[in-house]
């Protein structure tokens, strides 16, 4: 009973099978359970006991006790112990669900005496700070078990399924920020440009959806979907106006940098919305996230991006260097290399060393930072453009 399977017990009993409904009614109070089967099992136990003595002195005399004591232990033991407790524990469904028949009427003719044995044992459970009428070990299953449950069940999950069922697990440890496309990698329109300056950038744009500001990128007006700019620039471009552009635009949707993904995936879903202006306290515009870097992070990469493909990020170098973007998120250098680069501060490789220097270098260097080995690639007067990277632990 003990070693039933609780959450496949619920299952088959919404499922109306009636072994496992019983056992489930049984199991809601296990103190009652584990009472009438230790009375009952211990009531044969002295039973047997007390038969065995009384068949060796009147077969064998006083003399014959220990023996048969000793006889009785080992078949109480193989019989009725280790052997059927053994095969209960390796098919318990198989077991319990039968004995289910029995224990339950046994429970109710015997509850006078349950009563008794239980309110005595419980109220010395209750002197050590226990209180037997609650369930002893909860029933629900924290992030980090239930991550646990789905590793150790990979073999009854496709491989894919089961990467996308960690990743949902995942998405409560990150938050917008760490996804989100940086300000200064944002494309979008900024309306005191000159209109030809505008459809050119509207033309070949590489997104569906671009952020429409004046002047600074922290006074958007709007997002522009390119479906809506067809209504505009059907015609000559002379025609073409800042005011047109900005009728077509739809109100900008801000969001806080420390949103939780999961808590944002949910917002999008309500706010019927696939692209998001990420702000700091300050009200500073820090980026942007779309629905799809947030489907990614489930999912894994299904969209394609001409830009990245023509500038990765990660490039591979002999001997088991990696040559990294100084603006690469360390979640994505964690997720394609395997590694496990400290994300608990901040976002960015080049954010990483900087934290640990305290400084820009003003020359290349090369530092330790835990397994991996740094050396700076290319630097600006602002941050660091690009490092190589390598695990200490690689062969």
């Amino acid at each position: 009973m003990m070693s039933l399977n609780r959450y496949r017990l619920k299952h088959l009993a919404k499922k109306k099978n009636r072994g496992a409904m019983r056992a489930a009614d049984l199991l809601e109070r296990p103190d009652r359970l584990i009472g009438v089967i230790l009375i009952g099992n211990n009531l044969v136990n002295n039973f047997a006991a007390a038969l065995t003595t009384v068949i060796a002195i009147r077969l064998y005399g006083e003399g014959s006790i220990a023996l048969a004591s000793i006889i009785l232990t080992l078949a109480v033991l193989i019989f009725s112990e280790v052997t059927p407790k053994t095969i209960a524990a390796l098919y318990p469904e198989r077991i319990a669900f039968p004995a289910s028949f029995i224990l339950k009427p046994l429970l109710w003719i015997l509850y006078p005496a349950v009563w008794l044995v239980n309110t005595i044992s419980n109220a010395l459970a209750r002197v050590f700070g226990v209180d037997p009428s609650k369930a002893t070990a909860s029933e629900q299953l924290r992030p980090e078990e239930l991550r646990t449950a789905v590793d150790e069940h990979g073999d009854l999950i496709p491989d894919q399924h089961q990467g996308i069922l960690l990743n949902v697990l995942d998405l409560e440890k990150a938050t917008v920020e760490d996804i989100m496309i940086p300000r200064n990698e944002v494309f979008g329109l900024d309306l005191e440009d000159d209109i030809p300056t505008l459809l050119k950038q509207i033309r070949t744009a590489e997104y569906t959806r671009l952020p429409v500001y004046e002047g600074d990128i922290n006074n958007i007006i709007g997002i522009l979907h390119l479906r809506n700019a067809a209504r505009f620039i059907h015609g000559e471009n002379a025609t073409v106006t800042h005011e047109a552009i900005r009728r077509f635009t739809r109100d900008p949707y801000f969001i806080p940098e420390g949103t939780p993904l999961h808590t944002q995936l949910m917002h999008f879903q309500h706010q019927k919305r696939r692209m998001a202006i990420v702000v700091d306290e300050y009200g500073d515009v820090q980026g942007i996230v779309t629905m799809e870097d947030l489907l990614e992070e489930i999912v894994g990469d299904f969209t394609t991006n001409l830009a990245e493909e023509e500038n990765p990020e990660i490039s591979a170098l002999e001997n088991n260097w990696f040559l990294i973007e100084g603006g690469t998120s360390i979640r994505d250098i964690n997720k394609h290399l395997q590694w496990e680069l400290p994300t608990d501060g901040p976002k960015t490789l080049n954010g990483l060393i900087v934290e640990q220097l305290e400084n820009i270098p003003e020359g290349h260097i090369g530092i330790k930072l835990g397994n991996y080995c740094i050396e700076t690639e290319a630097l600006s007067e602002k941050m660091i453009e690009s490092a190589r990277v390598k695990s200490a632990t690689a062969p």
